[in-house]
């Protein structure tokens, strides 16, 4: 296989959101290909029937693009005016519901030379086993008994439409992986039993779908997580009993929370519950969920709810859920090439050094593409801390033009914000840009910088502190300016930044005081509080009209507190 072009894959499975892991996953296939000139393959086996939708397919896809992520094969996907995937090489379909006869056709062969072979018992009967063992404290291994039929009564039984499953049969003998993280890694024959690999439904199940994928698609390298490790010796022995290559492994690290706990999509599911708990909240919030469910739910630890029901009941309770899905790190606001640098970082070590002698942590999607091999990879858990991330994306938040800046933030924000390109046209947040960039470390940020203007002009509260400080302190001097600068600006026909910057400076230049002594009281009055983008934006993005009303309900507010 040294001559073979390298191709690798990522084949997720179409129940939900990507994971962050499989993102990780997707993320060095790909880079592994490209540094070796190869293929990165996309397969979604989808023979869950249950499980699998086209909107969890649809959003996955999407994912991966946003990343930028390109496959060759797989699935084709037009995503920002770009297309991914493709037919190429004529190794389609790539979903595996599509694909139920080669599946057959290799489970018949496997049958038919004695590696394989039919198993008639009923659930309830698997049960009643599974209970012995268990009486018996005793690991459970499928026995055999099917194989104690005899030729006739298994073809009689066959021929009668008996429902049944079909089993490998494992070998007795150990088997050897041969892994370019971990090294050998050897399981013996009492680790395993005879697994099934066509379910009571007629589909396929995974081991043996995606051993043969594997082999008609041409796939040389397998890099996978280390929680497929125990899968690994099973695709193994299908490879040798159907006489196909077997290709290259590399099993990466798990990733983990900070704590040691498994990043689990559990984690939104149990912070959003604490947060309804610590509310004391006995009825639903939102209208998805009934009263009924939501008491199920609170006091059941195992039931979890839909994602789109937890992003809406977080939004009401008040609550940021922990992301675990790239589509929670989109919705948060993080750029793709945030993410990819510290997902690849993640079990992987560039051992390269910056110019100041520091490790190489900061890097592009085209450094990865050009440098990511096995040699650098870890055997040892991967933790996800999110405060690195958060660092990461300020910075690279920060590095942004004004111009970028303003573009990503309206794609953002069509996407997970709408009322903030309802409220601001495209040519108004590239005048916030300059301002909102540097006081955000993730494109979500940017609402909070400019809540105020998201409020009515009776709708915003005043800081206590500021109000004191800026108006009332002293001889109240601030509020007197103030005051006083109402009455010039309403005369201001200009109502641009700039405009406004000139016409605070000229007032204050005639009264002989410095632009602060007006600026801060302004500042206060508008929104609140003491902080704010420059006074030039702050005014000019809400209007004459909605300034004026402000700076009256402020002199309102002041009067009140003296």
């Amino acid at each position: 296989m040294s001559n073979t072009p390298v191709i690798t894959r990522f084949a997720p499975s179409p129940t939900g959101h990507l994971h962050i892991g499989g993102a990780r996953t997707a993320l060095l296939c790909w880079a592994f290909a490209k540094r070796n000139g190869g293929r990165f393959l996309l397969r979604v086996e989808d023979t869950d029937q249950q499980r699998s939708s086209e909107s969890s397919t649809k959003g996955i896809l999407e994912d991966l693009a946003w990343l930028g992520i390109a496959w060759e094969d797989g699935p084709e996907l037009e995503f920002d005016g770009k297309r991914f995937g493709g037919d190429e090489r004529g190794v389609g379909p790539y979903f595996q519901s599509e694909r139920l006869g080669h599946y057959n056709a290799a489970i018949e062969k496997l049958i038919e030379s004695g590696h394989a072979y039919p198993a008639f018992e009923t659930p309830d009967e698997l049960e009643a086993k599974r209970k012995e063992a268990i009486d018996a404290k005793v690991g459970y291994k499928y026995d055999r008994a099917a194989l104690e039929l005899s030729s006739e009564e298994r073809a009689e039984r066959l021929a009668r439409g008996d429902e049944h499953v079909v089993r490998f049969k494992m070998p007795d003998t150990a088997i050897t992986v041969k892994d370019q993280i971990l090294g050998d890694v050897t399981l013996e024959p009492e680790e395993f039993d005879d697994f099934i690999i066509r379910k009571r439904d007629g589909f396929p199940t995974y081991h043996l779908a995606v051993t043969v994928d594997d082999a008609m698609m041409g796939v040389t390298h397998v890099l996978r997580g280390q929680e497929h490790l125990i899968n690994t010796p099973r695709h193994v022995a299908i490879q040798r009993a159907l006489g196909f290559d077997e290709p290259t492994y590399a099993h990466m690290p798990l990733i983990f929370n900070p704590d040691g706990s498994k990043m689990s999509k559990r984690d939104k599911d149990k912070a959003a519950k604490k947060a309804c708990k610590d509310e004391g909240l006995t009825s639903s919030p939102v209208s998805s969920l009934s009263d009924a469910d939501f008491a199920e739910w609170l006091k059941n630890k195992t039931k979890q709810l839909e994602s789109s029901t937890l992003v809406e009941l977080a939004r009401v309770v008040g609550v940021d859920l922990p992301e675990i899905d790239v589509e929670d790190f989109r919705r948060a606001g993080y750029l793709p090439g945030t993410l990819n640098n510290y997902l690849a970082l993640l079990g992987w070590n560039p051992k390269a050094k910056n110019e100041d002698g520091t490790d190489l942590e900061r890097f592009s999607m085209d450094y990865l593409a050009d440098h990511y091999g096995f040699e650098g990879m870890g055997k040892g858990q991967a933790k996800f801390d999110r405060v690195k991330l958060l660092a990461f994306s300020a910075d690279d938040i920060a590095a942004l033009s004004d111009d970028e800046f303003a573009t990503r933030w309206r794609e953002w924000a069509s996407a997970y914000d709408t009322e903030i390109v309802d409220r601001f046209d495209e040519a108004t947040m590239r005048v916030l840009a300059p301002a909102i960039k540097t006081r955000c470390k993730t494109l979500k940020d940017a609402r909070g910088v400019i809540g105020f203007a998201f409020v009515g002009d009776q709708g915003f509260e005043f800081e206590g502190k500021a109000v004191h400080k800026a108006l009332i302190k002293g001889e109240a001097k601030g509020l007197e300016l103030l005051k006083d600068y109402r009455e010039a600006l309403s005369s201001l026909a200009d109502f641009a930044p700039d405009a406004i910057e000139a016409h605070v400076k000229e007032f204050c230049e005639s009264r002989e005081v410095g632009m602060g002594k007006l600026a801060q009281p302004l500042r206060v009055a508008v929104t609140g509080d003491a902080v704010s983008p420059p006074l030039g934006v702050t005014l000019g993005v809400l209007g004459k009209d909605s300034v004026l009303a402000r700076i009256d309900r402020c002199v309102e507010h002041c009067a009140s507190q003296v």
